[in-house]
């Protein structure tokens, strides 16, 4: 008899082996996707007045991966009570999230891998400053060096694909469109640096919506790229106004594929949230979009339902939603 079939026959047979039984399945247990990892705040860079990018270390960073210049990750701050999140970095840490009493639940919120570094193992994230409202940008106001956090990450020792990006474009791209509110700005800055790396670089429209004249950075690009700031308050421009302007009048757009259609009736869910992943037939054209939900979900209409593209060729994220909270 071999040895598998002798330790089989015992974890099956023998109630003392029950512990060893557990370390077997533990030990055999596949790699998830995302992994919880912790972190320590180790610098602050203030980019703008409503921008900051906060580089996050630890030894935990060395379990993280990216796929995309747009990987979200997520990202758990003190709860009510102020304490620091600190939920198992194993099993499920989104039971044992929803098992606390709700004062000492750390919020969750969404952001953008803006870089990852191997050597010394740091995770950056810019963040949108708006006020001290939320949990997010309250603790980044405030946030000091050596601050915690917990973040929600794909995991590196896992073989396959986690998800999490939306940024796919097919290979040999001709025209790229690229629309996005500030928060959408670290993912469009990454994609414009992974363009700078095509051996063929495509030709590129991006629009990027900001608050202020001053929130308009110096990004990184190919030559051939076209980048407009919209800054709203030179605009005189509502949130989401100056991008839809844009998505109307400024971008160059394909023929299109078939006649404009009728609008659909308005859809009438407060919780919209629209959220299109692109999967082009071809290498014409590509366009991905992102930011506020309303004003993504108009660009999506004008742009199918009167422009008469294919949804397939647009990658529509709606990262947040006026007046709601999402994690």
């Amino acid at each position: 008899m071999s040895s598998a079939i002798s330790l089989a026959a015992l974890l099956a047979n023998n109630p003392l082996a029950h512990g060893l039984r557990k370390l077997v399945g533990a030990g055999s247990q596949a790699p998830r996707a995302y992994r919880l990892i912790n972190v320590e705040l180790k610098q602050r860079i203030d980019l703008s007045p409503c921008l900051a990018r906060l580089v996050f270390g630890g030894e935990d960073v060395a379990h993280v991966r990216t796929l995309a210049p747009d990987q979200r990750i997520k990202l758990l701050f003190p709860a009510a009570d102020g304490c620091p999140p600190d939920l198992p970095r194993e099993g499920d840490w989104h039971a044992a999230r929803r098992k606390l009493p709700a004062a000492q639940q750390p919020p969750m919120r969404t952001y953008t891998i803006r870089a990852l570094r191997a050597e010394p193992a740091e995770l950056d994230v810019d963040f949108v400053l708006h006020g001290v409202s939320g949990p997010a940008s309250r603790w980044a106001t405030h946030a000091k060096v050596g601050d915690r956090l917990q973040m929600a990450v794909p995991n590196k020792a896992f073989s396959g694909d986690p998800g999490g990006y939306e940024w796919q474009p097919p290979a040999g791209i001709r025209k790229v469109l690229l629309i996005g509110d500030e928060t959408a700005l670290p993912a469009i800055a990454g994609i414009l640096e992974d363009l700078m790396e095509y051996p063929v670089p495509p030709d590129v429209q991006a629009f990027i919506e900001v608050p202020h004249e001053s929130d308009c950075l110096a990004l990184r690009h190919n030559h051939q790229t076209r980048l407009s700031w919209l800054p709203r308050d030179v605009l005189g421009a509502a949130h989401g106004e100056a991008l839809m302007h844009a998505a109307r009048e400024l971008a160059e757009l394909p023929a299109p594929s078939r006649p404009p259609r009728r609008p659909k009736p308005r859809e009438q869910a407060d919780d919209l949230r629209p959220w299109d992943s692109a999967t082009p037939s071809d290498n014409g054209f590509y366009a991905w979009i992102a930011g506020e939900s309303g004003t993504v979900m108009k660009i999506r209409r004008h742009l199918i339902d009167e422009r008469g593209l294919e949804r397939r060729n647009l990658a529509l994220m709606g990262y947040w939603r006026q007046g709601r909270s999402l994690e």
